[in-house]
């Protein structure tokens, strides 16, 4: 018996690397997908770019892989305290739309202490039971349909319940909580919010974060939980987010809504595009789906290529504190400079033949999550879990799906997401 391929070239993987001459700080640019052709380019001619800017002082492009991975871990060099974002905020705005990303240990580490030991890979390998039965639950409740759109019934599904057990919150809670957390993500993007970024005036909203009026609401939300928790504590993240950091001092109203609202932005969005982005292309290539089908045992080497591949978070932005030399270029004290996290994940000096997908691929270190710096997702085993279970569950359930309609990419030069893919049922 002849074993099915494992791999696909880019002429079919990607199908389109776009112009090679796209304005990467454009959200316009990446509505037809990710631009790779103009990545691929800087990262061969120019592969510490400067950009220009018209609202902004300019920035630094970082596209090689090692290159990003040494920014990464280099936080004294390279810090995330002024800005995640292409955005430039005044100190006023900078301290107040503060969050767990904007900062650098140890402040960094006095938060993230709080909630780290729940996202450690033991403790989420506790949690496979729970996250099964939610999975089949969704998939099985798409299924009554034959055709239907994959990203709301079953991509955005799964992450946002998953968060409510999580937070202590209902599924009826959880649908808001998506909402809230497109606007925050996709916050340029008219389909998720009424004020996208590039396109409305939201200097009223300047001081929350993400610049975003859902910001606004979910604060109140968040102070209403916590006034909830404090009178009856449970097993959930909002009441550990009320205990005292090691310092002995709670966070302060403000430290907790922040953080609220980057668990409700980062809870549901990425899992859920890179979900999407992993069935898109397994539906565009129907032979890596029977070849998956046929060797379960790739099922973790496939998750993470598909993590490579989407890569559904492309960039953080960092601000140097010193001047330093970066392949020949002098970047200095003060110049925003961004990892690419994209570009990185499909640089050949990373990844041999990068625009292979390899659902068998042995060495794939992606920047997907970030590397084994101090920002490393907190979620990344959380993430891999549910995209193992959904797979593996609709494997089970059927033959395979097919593209039934064109899909819609979001519009954002930070998420690189297919926020509407419909499908029908094959057998």
């Amino acid at each position: 018996m002849t074993t099915p391929t494992t791999t696909t070239h880019v002429d079919d993987y990607l199908l389109d690397l776009g112009p090679d001459d796209a304005d990467i700080t454009s959200h316009d640019a990446y509505t037809d997908g990710v631009p790779h052709a103009t990545f691929n380019r800087l990262r061969a001619e120019d592969p510490v770019h400067w950009t220009d800017e018209t609202e902004g002082s300019g920035f630094w492009s970082v596209l090689r892989y090692d290159d990003a991975l040494a920014m990464s871990r280099d936080y004294q060099t390279f810090t995330s305290s002024l800005g995640i974002r292409l955005e430039e905020m005044d100190a006023e705005q900078t301290e107040a739309r503060r969050t767990l990303m904007e900062m650098d240990p140890p402040e960094h580490t006095r938060l993230r202490r709080l909630v780290n030991r729940g996202f450690t890979r033991r403790t989420v390998e506790t949690f496979e039971e729970p996250i099964r039965a939610l999975a089949v639950d969704v998939i099985d409740a798409a299924l009554v349909n034959d055709e239907f759109d994959f990203v709301t019934e079953i991509a955005e599904q799964l992450p946002m319940r998953m968060l409510g057990r999580l937070l202590g919150t209902s599924d009826e809670i959880g649908h808001q909580l998506v909402k809230w957390g497109d606007a925050l993500l996709g916050n340029t993007d008219p389909e998720f919010t009424d004020y996208p970024v590039d396109l409305a005036d939201t200097e009223q909203f300047r001081m929350v974060p993400f610049r975003s009026p859902a910001a606004i609401e979910i604060f109140q939300f968040a102070q209403e939980q916590a006034a909830d928790r404090r009178a009856c504590p449970r097993d959930d993240i909002i009441t550990t987010l009320l205990e005292p950091t090691l310092d002995g001092q709670p966070l302060t109203d403000l430290e907790f809504n922040n953080f609220f609202t980057v668990l409700v932005a980062a809870g549901n969005d990425t899992t859920r595009y890179t979900m999407t982005h992993g069935m898109w292309t397994m539906m565009n290539h129907p032979s890596l789906w029977e070849a998956w089908r046929s060797n379960p045992e790739l099922t973790d080497t496939a998750i993470e290529e598909i993590l490579r591949t989407s890569t559904v978070t492309m960039h953080f932005r960092r601000t140097a504190t010193r001047d330093i030399e970066m392949r020949g270029r002098r970047i200095k004290a003060g110049d925003k400079v961004v990892m690419w996290f994209n570009s990185a994940n499909h640089d050949a000096e990373g990844f041999p033949d990068p625009w292979r997908f390899d659902l068998a691929r042995a060495k794939n270190d992606h920047m997907a999550f970030g590397r084994n710096g101090p920002h490393l997702c907190l979620g990344a085993w959380l993430a891999r879990m549910e995209l193992r279970v959904v797979f593996e569950e609709l494997m089970k359930r059927i033959d395979r799906l097919e593209q039934n309609g064109p899909i819609e990419r979001l519009r954002s030069n930070f998420l690189s997401g297919i926020k509407h893919l419909p499908v029908k049922v094959v057998a």
